[in-house]
C-alpha cells in the first residue's frame, strides 16, 4: 500500500490535467479491489481510527494557527455546534421521509455521521492554497471541532434507539460538555507533560533527535487512547496536543537538529498516512456499491435508482442546509453585531457558496 501511495504522486504530475491527488488515491484504491485485481484488505474502523486519526488531526492542530483559531472562535464553535445540530434535525427528518422503512431514530443517527465535516478529507482534498486564507482558517478549525458534537448526536440517537437512554436537551448538552472538554484538558496535559519529559531527557540524556521525534510521534495515539478510555474524545485529544506543543514553546526550544528532521519526517508520515486514507475508502467502495446493489434488488420495495437518487438528494440538502446557515449568520451579523461582526459578515455571496461546498465529508 505505500509503494501505490507513493506512485499515486507521480500519475497525479502525469496526467495532462490537474486531479486532487485523493481522487486519484481513490480511484486507484477502487481500480486494485475490482474483481479483475482482486486485492481485498480487511477494514477494522476501531484499528482504523487509532492508527490514522490521530497522527493526522495531531499534524492540523499542529500547524493550526492558534491565534486565528481564537480570533475566529464564534464563527467556528456556529458551525462546530449549532450547525451540527440543525443538520442532524433537518437531515434527520428528510432521510425519513425520503427512505423507505427507515425509524425516524436511526436517520437521526444516519444524519449525525453525515453532519460533520472532516478535518483530514478537506486538508487532503482541497489542498494548500486552492481557498482563501480566511475561508479556509475557519472551515480548518470546524472540521477540528465539529467531531464532539457530532458524535455526541450518534451516541444519543443510538441510544435512543436500543431503548438504554431517553433523550433530555439538557442531558445531550451536559454529555457534550464532558465529551469534548474532557477531551481537550486529556490532550493538553499529555501533552505538557510530553514537554516536561523532553526537558527531563535533555538534561540528563542529551539532546538524541531520533528519540525525541519517536515520542513525538507517540504523542498523538498517547492522547487519542488515554482520553478515549476516560470517556472523553480521543479526536479532540489529539488535536488538543497538536495546538499545545504550538503554543508551549516545546518545539521552538528543541536543538535545530530535531526541529528539521521532526518536520520532515511529519512530511513524510502526513503524506503516507493520508495516502493510505483514500487509498482505503477505495479499496471498500467496490463492495459496498455491489452490497448495496444486491440488497436493493432483494427488496421489492427499493428500486436501484432510488438509492443514487438518494444520494443526491441527500448531499444536496447537506449543501443547501450548511449556505442557508451562513447566509442567515451573515445578515444576523450585519443587523446585530455591527460594533463587533462576525468574519461572515463581509462574505459575498461567492464566498458563502466556496464554503458551503468545501465542507467536505469524510464519513
Amino acid at each position: 500500500m505505500t509503494l501505490v501511495v507513493s506512485l499515486s504522486g507521480v500519475v497525479t504530475r502525469v496526467l495532462p490535467f490537474q486531479v486532487p491527488l485523493p481522487l486519484i488515491q481513490i480511484a486507484i484504491g477502487a481500480l486494485l479491489a475490482w474483481p479483475t485485481f482482486g486485492l481485498h484488505v480487511e477494514f477494522d474502523p476501531e484499528l482504523f481510527l487509532v492508527l490514522f486519526i490521530p497522527p493526522l488531526l495531531f499534524a492540523d492542530g499542529w500547524k493550526t494557527p492558534t491565534r486565528e483559531f481564537i480570533e475566529h472562535g464564534r464563527e467556528i464553535f456556529g458551525l462546530a455546534l449549532a450547525l451540527v445540530v440543525v443538520t442532524v434535525v433537518g437531515i434527520g427528518y428528510l432521510i425519513y421521509w425520503i427512505v423507505p422503512g427507515i425509524p425516524l431514530i436511526p436517520a437521526f443517527a444516519l444524519a449525525a455521521v453525515l453532519s460533520p465535516t472532516d478535518a483530514v478529507a478537506l486538508s487532503g482534498i482541497v489542498g494548500e492554497g486552492r481557498i482563501p486564507k480566511k475561508i479556509m482558517g475557519i472551515l480548518q478549525g470546524e472540521a477540528l471541532m465539529n467531531d464532539a458534537s457530532g458524535l455526541v448526536s450518534l451516541k444519543f440517537a443510538v441510544a435512543v434507539a436500543m431503548g438504554t437512554m431517553v433523550f433530555t436537551v439538557g442531558g445531550a448538552t451536559v454529555e457534550f460538555f464532558k465529551v469534548a472538554v474532557g477531551g481537550i484538558l486529556a490532550g493538553f496535559v499529555v501533552s505538557w507533560l510530553y514537554g516536561r519529559s523532553m526537558r527531563f531527557l535533555s538534561r540528563w540524556g542529551g539532546d538524541e533527535p531520533a528519540t525525541q521525534i519517536v515520542l513525538l510521534f507517540l504523542l498523538p495515539f498517547a492522547s487519542y487512547l488515554i482520553a478515549e478510555h476516560i470517556g472523553f474524545s480521543g479526536i479532540l485529544a489529539a488535536v488538543a496536543a497538536g495546538m499545545t506543543i504550538t503554543r508551549s514553546g516545546v518545539m521552538r526550544s528543541a536543538p535545530l537538529a530535531m526541529r528539521l528532521r521532526a518536520n520532515s519526517t511529519w512530511a513524510m508520515l502526513e503524506f503516507v498516512f493520508n495516502g493510505m486514507v483514500f487509498l482505503l475508502l477505495g479499496l471498500q467502495l467496490p463492495d459496498i456499491l455491489s452490497s448495496s446493489l444486491v440488497a436493493a434488488e432483494a427488496d421489492p420495495n427499493v428500486e436501484t435508482w432510488m438509492l443514487f437518487t438518494d444520494i443526491v438528494l441527500i448531499y444536496a440538502a447537506l449543501m443547501l442546509v450548511r449556505f442557508g446557515w451562513l447566509w442567515t449568520m451573515r445578515k444576523l451579523s450585519q443587523r446585530f453585531l455591527k460594533k463587533k461582526p462576525m468574519e461572515f459578515g463581509s462574505w459575498t455571496t461567492r464566498e458563502l457558496l466556496i464554503s458551503s461546498v468545501a465542507g467536505v465529508r469524510g464519513a
